[in-house]
């Protein structure tokens, strides 16, 4: 069986997309191979700056002859079916068998396809690679048609087996293929000829060119700790720049240089930032102090003064940077410490979103709902305003605007420089959090309170405007909102009623709106603008806005439709009303809380069943009541008191139906006759007086225990027991001991949502 090696060798590939197309090029050659026939024992991608290889050993030589047996038309079929099944097939009339079967004498028609040499699959699987590769951004260059990331140059393409190797012939574009290669840009720019994938990596090696990405990541790494550590240093681990090192370099050759004394001042996240971004410097830090004090950059070749040369141009390219960077700094603390809060000022000039205001007037928002919440996180409510109201002002700062990804960390830096308490600054890093699943949750009340009131104005204003996650779509990364939302009260104990919350979210967006003149309401058949103050800090009335947000508020019902204008003065965009879109951004919670209960192997069924109790807008309550209930259902007891559950409801229903009545009245154990209809009884007023009592306490676990215990009487009852009876007395009463044990299970949660 030969072995395939291919490489398409082309200029410098962006580190981003190299293993991307690494594995594009795996999966499009290898697919194609199985599809044409031809198997194979492995595969393998490799990439560096300038080169896509692929090997694939244990491939068949050739594709096996197929023989394809179709049954035709009968025999005595109209001519036009036979000739239509003679073209399907490819064959003659006299090629055709026929056979008799249970309906009939049919034709039948064997197809054999002959195998193919796997060289001609290779060379037509490849080409048709190269033709449409799916390359993020592609060009063209000189006169060709032919697009490619950047220019390629060669194409490398060769069948090795126990006779040696062959090259599969192709030609695309006017590149023919070839068993040659290139080495080492400037160390080695010669061409070589391979044999092998194995004599192929052993000269390319000789040639100043490391081939896997692994080894040259593992490379930079094992030499930049070695460094720091003789310096008594280390490196600041960062694995996405590692990796996008790796793609920059064939031959990795790590130095380590040294930042001027004036800049070592600056906040380390800041060196950290603008040396990653600007340079890909991995920043070495000093383990007692935390400042950054190094750097390590990795060029792509040795040189003949050990870097020297390289060091100093990279240096004096860096100083530059952190110039600006020491500029901005300066620039901003001076600001902070004056007035920190003109860059909040500044946000009533910078757009949020167009339908929804300015950054000033979310900030507003933010601050109002995080007063409100501070009442149920423990915070202070002026302290949690006061927060809000600065968590978001170095979005004006300079630093912020050349690196936005500092957002939060610098406004931490700043307002600790304007005097604020420490606690109040750890808000505007701590808010934004958290992005991800992996990401660590807030702790502090403060951070919690603002955390929380940042991303239900951002749920309840996108959902006022209709602007919610479709499908795949979620560009506002309101999916990651909800999940932010429900890790902070989940994970900090918050008990928050999430239907007041979202209202006064809601009220604080159309008040906004209204104030802005931007709201008109639905009366009758009638539209109505809202007239609207001048501003907002009249100095007759410097309340004046929450005074007109109180009339909001108060002056309409949660069915009151509003419809957002255009500066023109036209209705653009109807807003949700209060009663709608409470109920849909709570189904959005419960269905992120259904995913993100699925890790601990907790089903949506069971979700729904508390789902469905009073109380489900307090996730903390009813993540309890789910986990409790899980519990119990896996057990026996908990899986047959459902199925004895639903049969008592079932027949109940029936009645009801068939009555016109509802049995709600009380049996009276009085008219029990059997022993197992009397012990049902006792059973179900010892789970009254245990589920009663432990509901209250909002002990879901001895809840759902006492009504599992009811499972060994239910299925007592109904072996002994006939509920229909003939007698009407006997029948009634019976029927109210099964909506008894309806009710009790009931108040646990919701069985008939429990499936199976």
């Amino acid at each position: 069986m030969p072995d395939l090696l291919i490489e398409l060798f082309s200029e410098e590939i962006p580190a981003r997309m190299q293993t991307r197309a690494g594995e594009d090029l795996k999966k499009r050659i290898t697919d194609g191979l199985v599809e044409a026939g031809l198997t194979y024992a492995g595969a393998a991608a490799l990439t560096t700056p300038r080169r896509l290889t692929l090997a694939v050993e244990g491939l068949l030589a050739e594709s096996p002859t197929i023989r394809e047996e179709r049954k035709g038309p009968k025999v005595g079929a109209p001519d036009k079916a036979i000739e239509g099944f003679l073209r399907g097939a490819g064959l003659t009339r006299d090629q055709l068998e026929e056979r008799e079967t249970p309906k009939g004498a049919v034709y039948f028609a064997t197809i054999e396809k002959p195998g193919r040499p796997a060289v001609e699959i290779v060379s037509e699987v490849l080409e048709a690679t190269i033709r449409n590769f799916p390359w993020p951004k592609s060009m063209r260059w000189g006169s060709g048609a032919m697009r490619w990331v950047r220019p390629l140059h060669s194409i490398l393409c060769i069948l090795t087996d126990e006779a040696g190797a062959q090259i599969v012939p192709l030609e695309v574009e006017g590149i023919n293929s070839g068993d040659t290669t290139e080495g080492h840009r400037f160390m080695a720019p010669h061409q070589f000829a391979v044999s092998s994938f194995e004599d192929y990596a052993t000269k390319l090696k000789r040639a100043f060119v490391v081939l896997s990405p692994g080894e040259r990541a593992e490379h930079i790494w094992n030499d930049a700790t070695n460094m720091a550590f003789a310096a008594g240093l280390e490196v600041v681990e960062d694995k996405g720049l590692l990796g996008e090192v790796a793609g920059l370099v064939e031959w990795p050759v790590v130095l380590m240089g040294q930042i001027d004394d004036e800049f070592l001042d600056l906040p380390p996240e800041v060196l950290q930032t603008s040396m990653k971004e600007h340079q890909k410097f991995f920043s070495v830090r000093n383990p007692k102090t935390g400042r950054i004090e190094r750097f390590i950059t990795v060029a792509n070749r040795e040189a003949a003064d050990n870097g020297a040369t390289i060091l100093a141009g990279n240096q004096k390219v860096l100083s530059a940077r952190l110039a600006d960077a020491k500029f901005f700094w300066e620039n901003d603390l001076r600001v902070a410490k004056s007035d920190i809060a003109q860059w909040t000022r500044a946000l009533e000039n910078v757009t949020f979103h167009n339908k929804l205001g300015t950054q000033a007037e979310r900030i507003d928002r933010i601050a109002a709902l995080a007063r409100e919440l501070a009442s149920v996180t423990g915070a202070d409510a002026d302290q949690a305003e006061k927060s809000a109201r600065l968590a978001k002002a170095d979005l004006s700062s300079e630093m912020v605007y050349e690196f936005p990804e500092l957002q939060g960390l610098m406004g931490r830096y700043y307002i600790e420089a304007a005097g604020e308490d420490a606690a109040v600054a750890a808000v505007a890093e701590d808010h934004y959090s958290p992005l991800g699943p992996s990401d660590d949750v807030p702790t502090a009340p403060l951070s919690v309170t603002v955390a929380l009131a940042d991303k239900l104005d951002t749920l309840t204003g996108f959902w006022a405007i209709d602007e919610k996650p479709t499908g795949s779509k979620d560009p506002f990364a309101l999916r990651r909102a909800a999940l932010g939302v429900i890790r902070l009260v989940l994970e900090n104990g918050v008990r928050v009623a999430l239907k007041e919350q979202l209202s006064f979210a809601y009220y604080s967006v159309v008040e906004a709106l209204a104030y802005a003149g931007k709201l008109a309401h639905v009366g009758g058949d009638s539209i109505h603008p809202f007239g609207h103050p001048s501003s907002r800090n009249d100095a007759d009335h410097p309340h004046l806005y929450l005074f007109y947000a109180d009339d909001v508020r108060t002056s309409f019902n949660g069915d009151t439709e509003f419809v957002l204008l255009s500066e023109a003065g036209e209705d653009i965009l109807e807003i949700a009303s209060l009663d709608k879109l409470v109920p849909d951004l709570l189904s959005f919670f419960h269905d992120r809380l259904k995913t993100f209960l699925r890790d601990e192997g907790i089903r949506h069924d069971i979700i729904d069943a508390c789902i469905a109790m009073e109380g489900n807008d307090d996730l903390n309550l009813l993540v309890k009541r789910a986990r409790a209930l899980n519990a119990v259902m896996t057990t026996e007891d908990g899986k047959n008191l459902v199925q004895g559950f639903k049969r008592a409801n079932n027949i109940l229903s029936q009645a009801e139906e068939k009555d016109g009545v509802e049995y709600s009245y009380g049996a009276d154990a009085k008219f029990a006759e059997t022993d197992s209809e009397k012990a049902l009884f006792a059973a179900l007023e010892q789970a009254q007086a245990q589920i009663d009592p432990a509901l209250k306490a909002e002990d879901f676990p001895a809840a759902m225990s006492a009504m599992a215990a009811l499972r060994g009487p239910v299925d007592a009852f109904f072996e002994d027991v006939q509920v229909n009876t003939d007698n009407d007395i006997l029948r009634r009463n019976r029927l109210n001991l099964l909506s008894q044990i309806r009710q009790i299970c009931s108040s646990v949660a919701d069985l008939t949502k429990i499936e199976g």
